[in-house]
């Protein structure tokens, strides 16, 4: 996603004419399709789905635009893959895992996110809104690591 982006609920359509204008917008299942990416093939993208996909009962021409970028950004990409083999460091296995504090305006809950890779491929990978919140950084930070 766009880094200066922060979608929220206030840019879902409040009127009828707005409602009416995003029903003929494809918004669930484009990002359908891209929920299937960020799980099967593509953890680059895990987060910007996770946070497109909080809007699916609601959508907003931002959020479309949004989702457009994310296309965009994938068509930019098709030729990065998930590579496989022995890491150059020695290292078996490897975990990363973080948070944003507040990170989603609309509630203060932060999101989590974790990879986990064997040598140098990802094997697992995840990006959820948590569901509660942190009151503070290292909190964000410890909900994350415990799934």
């Amino acid at each position: 996603m766009d880094p200066g982006v922060r979608l929220t609920k206030d840019m879902c359509p409040t009127t009828d004419a707005e409602r009416e204008e995003m029903a003929s917008v494809p918004y669930i299942n484009a990002v359908g399709a891209l929920m299937y990416l960020a799980t099967a093939t593509r953890p680059d993208i895990a987060n910007a789905v996770s946070i497109l996909a909080r809007f699916s009962s609601n959508p907003g021409l931002q959020h479309w635009q949004a989702v457009k970028h994310l296309m965009r950004y994938l068509r930019g990409t098709m030729d990065m893959k998930l590579t496989y083999s022995p890491s150059p460091n020695g290292d078996f296995l490897t975990v990363y895992s973080d948070a944003d504090h507040a990170g989603s305006k609309d509630d203060g809950k932060s999101t989590s996110a974790y990879v986990l890779k064997i040598g140098t491929g990802a094997v697992s990978w995840r990006s959820k809104l948590q569901s509660l919140v942190a009151l503070s950084t290292t909190e964000a930070e410890h909900i994350a690591a415990v799934p």
